[in-house]
């Protein structure tokens, strides 16, 4: 009986537009998307330097012999693709990079900046920043490797083209990624470095609301506190400052994350980051992956890895993996490499839970809270999705006192505005039903008093 009464009077609450403050529960993607994409942002690492470096030279007589004793292969019955091909000549420059490269007696000196990026999400309103630790401290083989391929760039390009010449055919951008990557190792075996004064800076990268138009905002990031890369406890806390109501993300309080359960990863992935077909302002837009958790794993340092098929890539490390609530679940730090291919095996992608980084964040005292701004917010996107545009309203407006800049803030007051003046609001719709309903009751009810007393008399 007081479960018939409870859900009668939830409808009716419903119906009313009186709705309670109520305990996370699923939501669409779209909504969770709306809800969680404000809080994430694009974590850089800049280094700089002065290298010094010996100039590398090809031999070129030794490099067409190898790339004709791969045209001959056709010859020979096996009709190669282009990937396989370029695969054959990568791998020989690799197991034997002098017997086609040398290094000079003359030196490159140049300034450089390199850049390493991933993903990153705010756990407070005044700017502590969650992220992987492989992000901000990159090893010295990285940084190496990064500094020779920005100094033999236009080496490489020439080398690459020669090598499209030679086979008459057009590499694409995947494939000339690829050589010059390999180049850029081939190189470091090959040529001496010097690097002199290294510097490094890390940076957040968000959006904000500038006028109902979403543009990015670069803050310098301190590193508060970190762990070591993998196979190590991957996990930094970063620190921006100067300011406040930032978007959060709530961590989950469940130790429990449950085979099956859908999960979406927000993040930066590189192939989309870098993808120059796309207009730079959207690069700081976070992309949103699905799958589900595939199995629970045990690192080899003995903590648990939650295992999920979301698509993640190089960039998405440092990723909020969430559940259907919106809350964070786990932090998108590795993925499985595809022996076959060398490459990252699509599918096979692992998180560190949200109990690891509660651990990190307890450690300098800090108290992961969603932000009043994010609150309201949230409520917010919850009337509106459910229809309740006047409520809606009122609750971005409680944002826009608090963080005029929060992202996407104009878009959900406009709508909101515009779905109210084309009478799309269902609280005033109920209202509207009620009263006709009221009035209809009314009427009725007078013409069965008016009979009534008509027969009596």
């Amino acid at each position: 009986m007081l479960n018939k009464t409870g859900r009668r009077i939830g409808w009716l609450l419903l119906w009313l537009g009186i709705v309670p403050e109520m305990a996370a529960q699923a939501v669409s993607a779209e909504q969770n998307y709306a809800s969680n994409s404000p809080g994430v942002a694009m974590v850089q690492t800049v280094f700089s330097a002065t290298v010094y470096v010996n100039k590398v030279v090809m031999n070129e007589r030794r490099f067409e012999q190898l790339v004709d004793s791969v045209k001959r292969l056709d010859s020979s019955g096996e009709m190669l693709s282009a990937p396989a091909k370029l695969d054959l000549v990568v791998k020989a420059l690799y197991n034997n990079p002098t017997r086609y490269f040398s290094a000079t007696t003359e030196y490159y000196r140049q300034k450089h900046r390199i850049y390493a990026s991933g993903t990153g999400f705010f756990v407070t309103g005044d700017g502590f920043l969650v992220t992987n630790c492989h992000i901000i401290d990159r090893d010295s083989q990285f940084v190496r490797r990064k500094f020779i391929q920005s100094t033999f760039q236009e080496v490489t390009e020439a080398n690459i083209r020669s090598l499209e010449n030679s086979w008459q055919m057009t590499l694409t951008d995947e494939q000339r990624m690829q050589l010059a990557n390999a180049y850029s190792v081939i190189y470091s075996q090959v040529s001496s470095m010097i690097i002199f004064d290294l510097k490094r800076e890390i940076y957040a990268q968000f959006r904000v609301d500038e006028d109902g138009k979403v543009v990015t905002r670069r803050m310098p990031a301190a590193v508060i506190i970190k762990g070591q890369p993998m196979p190590g406890k991957d996990v930094a806390i970063l620190k921006v400052d100067s300011v406040q109501q930032m978007p959060t993300l709530e961590l989950t309080r469940d130790s429990l994350v449950r085979i099956g359960e859908p999960v979406l990863v927000y993040g930066y992935p590189e192939p989309v980051t870098s993808n120059t077909y796309l207009a730079r302002e959207t690069s700081v837009e976070p992309s949103l992956t699905a799958g589900v958790v595939s199995a629970i794993k045990k690192s080899i340092g003995g903590w648990p890895v939650i295992q999920m098929d979301a698509v993640i890539t190089h960039g998405s490390s440092g990723s909020p993996v969430c559940n259907n609530r919106g809350q964070v679940i786990g932090l998108a730090t590795f993925g499985s490499i595809d022996q076959t291919a060398s490459n990252l095996a699509s599918g096979f992608n692992f998180s560190i839970p949200s109990f690891m980084i509660r651990q990190y964040l307890d450690s300098v005292e800090v108290q992961p809270a969603m932000s009043d701004a994010t609150r309201s917010f949230n409520r917010g996107l919850d009337y509106f999705f459910r229809g309740f545009y006047n409520k809606a309203l009122r609750r971005f407006e409680v944002v826009k006192k608090l963080n005029e800049h929060y992202p996407e803030l104009g878009y959900y007051l406009q709508e909101s505005r515009k779905r109210i003046d084309a009478g799309q609001d269902k609280e005033s719709m109920n209202r509207k039903t009620m009263f006709r309903m009221l009035a209809l009751l009314l009427v009725a009810g007078g013409v069965v008093v008016f009979y009534r007393w008509k027969s009596k008399k």
